[in-house]
């Protein structure tokens, strides 16, 4: 239900001019009131009245839910006003309420980020039908043990509220787009990629346009019908779609002219075989990271104290992340890849190792991702 229970009905009972009510938002939106109406802010008292009536927290509201493969769930969301917008590739952190606890994980919006960029203004009271943005669409793959993918596939519905966050990550087209523009993607991977091709259509770019998507079969390809009626109403986007486990080709030198500007969203096994054709690729992952660690980590002992719970554990095989879930705590986290930051926290002493660059963390008092982080030595972390 979309509320105009100020914007509308404030017009109607005292007659304010469009300046004025513009005057009232923006006041309602500013740090005075939040001072004024207490410690937790205005947000507290107007979601009272609808979930999404906040000014400074973004959310959504769940409009649509559709099924393309046995294993996704796309679902077409209206942001409220305090969402201010992304870049094609970016993600956003989207939080679920399931059994009374908030899981937070990471997607990637799926339409061109001009549908939003209209939007991109100081959050202000509720909008009016009229000035009503267009919708915003995530698709989330289920994985195996995955609790939000599973719960979403399941019981995704209409009216369902969503907790968002700002848009981030570096994975986006260049400011200046190039003449040539080679979008490559696996699996899930597909999600940033089809809102770049997206972007670059509503944009009118005239380059070329090479549209790569690997699956595992063809009942896995996500979005196929609407990438090919773009590839059908533009002579210069060439789509493919590509089933590996039905005799598909593999990624390999020459699949892509060498002059393109490649981006690949997938597995690190395409990643790596587009990389060794175009090391400039510009490239991210959905995948965990497997441990790759130096010498003496991953075999340390000792003991993992979490301060602000007060338990503490013996050093286990695992990231600090899964060693905090095996000693019964509940950390926030996004992705688990070291992508969102979703999982960062204050280490107060020990040593520990990045398993993705294999840097090593030794001074009190760090921020430190616990997705990507194990133990070399005692670790004491602030949670």
């Amino acid at each position: 239900m979309r509320s105009t229970l100020v914007g509308d009905s404030a017009e109607a009972a005292g007659g304010l001019s469009a300046p004025r009510r513009g005057a009232v938002r923006r006041l309602l939106a500013g740090p005075i009131v939040d001072l004024m109406v207490g410690p937790h802010g205005i947000d507290r008292y107007l979601e009272l009245i609808s979930p999404t009536l906040t000014l400074h927290e973004p959310r959504a509201q769940v409009l649509a839910v559709t099924r393309q493969t046995a294993r996704t769930v796309t679902l077409t969301v209206d942001p409220n006003r305090a969402f201010t917008g992304f870049r094609a590739g970016q993600f956003v952190r989207v939080g679920v309420e399931i059994d009374g606890r908030r899981y937070t994980r990471t997607y990637s919006p799926t339409i061109s980020e001009h549908d939003l960029r209209s939007w991109r203004r100081p959050p202000v009271w509720p909008r009016r039908p009229e000035d009503h943005p267009p919708l915003l669409e995530f698709t989330v793959t289920v994985r195996e043990g995955g609790v939000v993918g599973a719960y979403l596939r399941e019981h995704a519905a209409p009216g369902m509220l969503l907790h968002l966050s700002d848009a981030a990550g570096a994975f986006i087209l260049p400011e200046c787009r190039p003449d040539h523009v080679a979008l490559i993607s696996g699996g899930s991977g597909i999600t940033p990629t089809i809102a770049m091709l997206r972007t670059l259509i509503a944009e009118g770019h005239r380059g070329q346009i090479d549209f790569l998507h690997y699956g595992r079969g063809a009942a896995d390809w996500l979005y196929r019908p609407q990438v090919e009626a773009i590839a059908a109403a533009h002579p210069n986007v060439d789509a493919r779609f590509i089933a590996t486990r039905e005799g598909g080709e593999r990624f390999c030198a020459g699949t892509v002219a060498a002059d393109a500007h490649v981006l690949v969203c997938g597995p690190p096994s395409l990643i790596d075989a587009v990389r060794a054709a175009h090391p400039e690729a510009s490239a991210e992952t959905f995948t965990p990271p497997t441990l790759a660690l130096g010498a003496g980590a991953g075999a340390a002992t000792g003991t993992v104290s979490f301060l602000a719970s007060g338990h503490s554990a013996p050093i286990s095989p695992g990231t600090l992340l899964e060693q905090a879930e095996a000693a019964g705590l509940t950390p926030q986290y996004g992705c688990r890849m070291g992508i969102c930051h979703g999982c960062s926290c204050t280490k107060v002493a020990g040593t520990v190792q990045n398993i993705l660059t294999g840097e090593l963390s030794t001074e009190e008092d760090q921020e430190i991702q616990i997705c990507i982080s194990v133990p070399v030595s005692d670790v004491a972390l602030a949670l």
